[in-house]
């Protein structure tokens, strides 16, 4: 029997437009710190690739991964969750 293939979605706020179908996702979660047990907030930048110019900065988006499509991008923009507010 086959088993479906678990596809790793990612959730974050869009940083940056790095040119054209690209834009840079930041991804904020928390760990604990292996000796002291307190826990730390970390954050991580992904380049990731927006085939239609949907993102834009402030926009909190889901990712997922793909194949690498240049140096710094493997994943793909899946869809917007909520648009940034202007004010």
């Amino acid at each position: 029997m086959e088993t479906a293939k678990v596809i790793k979605k990612e959730r974050g706020t869009v940083v940056s437009k790095s040119g054209d179908k690209s834009v840079v996702v930041q991804i904020d979660y928390t760990m604990k710190h292996p000796y002291y047990g307190k826990y730390i907030r970390r954050r991580t930048k992904l380049a990731v690739h927006d085939p239609t110019n949907a993102a834009g900065i402030g926009d909190f988006v889901e990712i997922v991964p793909c194949r690498p499509i240049s140096k710094r991008k493997s994943w793909r923009l899946m869809n917007i969750l909520q648009k940034a507010v202007i004010e």
